[in-house]
């Protein structure tokens, strides 16, 4: 089945309904155990992967690139080719986890500090009792070891969430996604700080009004020099428009 896509710098992004994605694309692919790789790119991740060829190859191996970010979805109405709907990946992880425990599926999870990826996993098992946790690790490791790797498939998981951050959860995917029979690899940033409570997510209100962004720098200022690359973006995206 074909896709609408929206190109925005040269990043390719699956143009679709949330519920569409999930009944269509990814539903399918679990009941029949392939494989999908998704990367969740706002526009600091747009502007990493212009700057660098080699992350934005990594980007361009990916199965789908979901629009996870409202300056993705503003700069995609200023070039005139609207996205339809913003995908925000922790969304789509928390959803998965919640499918995973009813239909039988098991998950790995990959990345954050210890202390957090161990506060993420009984945070998870409070909430999902019945999810079957292929197993953890924490996210500091050399991205080529191989010990890591063969833990993930022993374990045979169904799904596989990566928090190393951008470009180190890509770049571990694509190394690796190659020796896997099967999984959804999906990169997730630091959605496991969240459900750890280690972070406190927008309220719905905010995220309504796409101004997540802005919670997350009055929560965390010193993230105030990524948060210039959102204007940077928008500023070469309009520049591009004319």
């Amino acid at each position: 089945m074909s896709y609408k896509h929206v190109n925005i710098m040269d990043v390719s992004f699956l143009n679709i309904e949330r519920k569409e994605l999930f009944q269509t694309i990814i539903y399918p692919s679990l009941q029949k155990q392939g494989k999908q790789f998704f990367v969740t790119a706002n526009p600091e991740i747009v502007m990493l992967a212009n700057e660098k060829p080699a992350y934005k190859a990594m980007i361009k191996q990916a199965d789908y690139v979901l629009p996870d970010g409202a300056g993705i979805v503003i700069a995609s109405k200023l070039i005139g080719n609207s996205i339809v709907e913003r995908i925000p990946g922790f969304e789509v992880m928390t959803h998965l986890i919640g499918y995973a425990e009813e239909n039988g599926l098991s998950c790995y999870f990959l990345g954050a500090h210890q202390e957090v990826i161990e506060a993420f996993i009984k945070r998870i098992k409070t909430l999902h009792p019945n999810l079957l946790i292929a197993g953890y690790h924490n996210g500091f490791f050399d991205l080529d070891d191989p010990n890591i790797v063969e833990h993930v498939k022993k374990a045979n998981p169904d799904l596989v969430f990566v928090a190393l951050g951008s470009p180190r959860q890509e770049q571990w995917i694509t190394k690796h996604y190659h020796q896997f029979d099967k999984g959804l690899f999906m990169g997730v940033g630091g959605s496991f700080d969240v459900v750890a409570g280690k972070v406190k997510r927008a309220p719905e209100s905010w995220i309504k009004l796409n101004l997540e962004w802005l919670y997350r720098l009055l929560q965390q200022p010193f993230r105030w020099k990524r948060m210039l690359k959102v204007f940077q973006f928008m500023f070469r995206v309009l520049i591009r428009k004319y």
